[in-house]
Parts: C-alpha cells; sequence; structure tokens
C-alpha cells in the first residue's frame, strides 16, 4: 500500500484568526503538505498524479491509501469533506482513507459523516498532537489543549475509527521526559498508531527566525534515534508504528542536515532496528 497525498482548500483555525494567526511555528505555507498536489486539482486526478509517480517502483497491483495530508481537513463544511471522500473511495486503485486534522475541529456532525464513511471503506483519522505539554503547546502556537485531544480520540474509537497521532521530538524547550509523556499521553489516549518526526527547520516559519536567533538546537541522528528507542520501550506491541522519523523538503529545509540524506537515516533505521 502506498500513499497518495492529496490537498483540498481548507486552512486552520489558527491560521485564520479563529484561533490563532500563523499556524504552528513550525509549519510552512504548504500546510505541511508539500509534496501533495495542487488543490486546483480534482482528487481524482491527484490520485491520479501520485499513483503515476510511484508506479514505476510500486507496480501496477499496488494498492493506494488517499491522504487528505495538509492543512486542517476537518475545518470545513461537512458536506464538501464528504463529497472529497466519496470520491476518493470511488477511486479503483483506492483501499483506504487517512485525514490529518486537528482534535479541536470535529464537530460531532463531522464525527457522522466519518462514521458513516468508514462503514463503507476503512478511514483512519491522523492527529496532530506534537506534546503532551501545554506550555509547550503555547510556545509552538498549536492553538488547543491535550485534554482536547484525548477527548477527540475517545469520541472517534467509540465509532470505530481508529486513531494515529503525530509526534515531534525536539521541540524547543522539551525535555526527553517531556517527550516520554507525549508517548504516554497517546497510548493511553487509546490511539492504534503514532507517527514520529525529528523537529526540522523550514524556511519561511517561526521556527526558522528562532533558529537563526539561537532559541534552540535541533537533536542530531543519533541522539534524536536514542530518544525513539526508549519511546519505543513504552509503547505496547499493538499499536502501529507508521513512521519512525520524517524529513522536509529539501528546497525549505534549513535544519538537521542528517534529515537531507533519506537513504542514509534509512540504513541506519534499518541496522539499528531491522533486526529487532
Amino acid at each position: 500500500m502506498y500513499k497518495a497525498s492529496i490537498s483540498l482548500k481548507v486552512t486552520c483555525p489558527n491560521r485564520d484568526g479563529k484561533k490563532g494567526v500563523g499556524g504552528c511555528i513550525f509549519c510552512s505555507a504548504g500546510g505541511s503538505g508539500e509534496f501533495a498536489s495542487s488543490s486546483d486539482m480534482t482528487v481524482t486526478g491527484q490520485i491520479d498524479l501520485a499513483v503515476s509517480r510511484v508506479s514505476a517502483k510500486a507496480g501496477q497491483d499496488a494498492g493506494y491509501i488517499a491522504y487528505f495530508q495538509s492543512f486542517t481537513n476537518t475545518y470545513c463544511d461537512t458536506g464538501y469533506l464528504r463529497s472529497a471522500l466519496e470520491e476518493a473511495a470511488g477511486h479503483p486503485k483506492v483501499f483506504a482513507i487517512a485525514i490529518g486534522t486537528r482534535p479541536d475541529c470535529l464537530p460531532s456532525d463531522m464525527v457522522d459523516m466519518l462514521s458513516e464513511i468508514n462503514r463503507k471503506i476503512p478511514v483512519f483519522i491522523e492527529l496532530g498532537l506534537q506534546t503532551s505539554n501545554d506550555d509547550t503547546a503555547v510556545r509552538i502556537n498549536r492553538c488547543y489543549k491535550t485534554e482536547e485531544f484525548t477527548e477527540a480520540v475517545s469520541r472517534l474509537n467509540d465509532r470505530g475509527i481508529e486513531v494515529t497521532a503525530h509526534i515531534i521530538f525536539g521541540l524547543p524547550g522539551e525535555s526527553e521526559e517531556d517527550m516520554m509523556n507525549t508517548v504516554r499521553t497517546a497510548v493511553e489516549s487509546g490511539c492504534r498508531g503514532i507517527k514520529f518526526t525529528t523537529l526540522y527547520v523550514l524556511e519561511g516559519t517561526r521556527l526558522a527566525e528562532m533558529y537563526r536567533d539561537k532559541e534552540f538546537e535541533v537533536l542530531g541522528m543519533e541522539e534524536y534515534f536514542d530518544i525513539i528507542d526508549r519511546a519505543l520501550e513504552i509503547i505496547p506491541e499493538d499499536i502501529v508504528i507508521h513512521r519512525l522519523t520524517g524529513d522536509g523538503p529539501k528546497s525549505l529545509l534549513i535544519a538537521p542536515e542528517w534529515t537531507k540524506n533519506k537513504r542514509m537515516v534509512i540504513n541506519y533505521i534499518n541496522r539499528r532496528f531491522g533486526n529487532g
């Protein structure tokens, strides 16, 4: 299975002034969807383009997860998202749907709709937790409290929808214990999956200004994976680790330098974790 990244014409409540402006300090103008297609294209067109990009290595028989990635995909009219999800579900190569969003953008009518779609095709919700430390959350301009995350996971689980938490290690001011507490929060909330990434600095973000002003340091590769190693020890075996780290677009990436060499990182992961 491969993910086909999709962009919709949506934004975020901490970008448009409802809760804040500027977005999270690490989030670029693309809303963390730099690898997705333009929202000016149809959903079907975006999936077709994503399939064409990976078809050589994926093969003709590969299945795809339609990944609504950029910005906050439930921060919109329920009917608009329903139409997009139904279009994705109708694509012959799509066998599941993943939706990136925020826990404070899941009103009851939206959850009802997601539950309905989930009965037709598997729907996975990806929630940006990043940290469970509410002081850090203020620092990164997340604009919601951690209790809203845990409450959203419970509501989604009650409707049979699995949740994946996004966690960032290396946020400014965080200790390693803060990071472990974030992992514990995700586990205890009932998430069925976790995505990890090291904090990376992208051009054009508030984080880039802070980095240039030497307000924090990014994690080195071995330092980061030492933290990952500790995190894996406290995660139950029935929770899926979807990602051990991520990488930003090289055209925007300022730091850390080691994330630019994806082959090196993958080889390191395989050597360190591949043999169990």
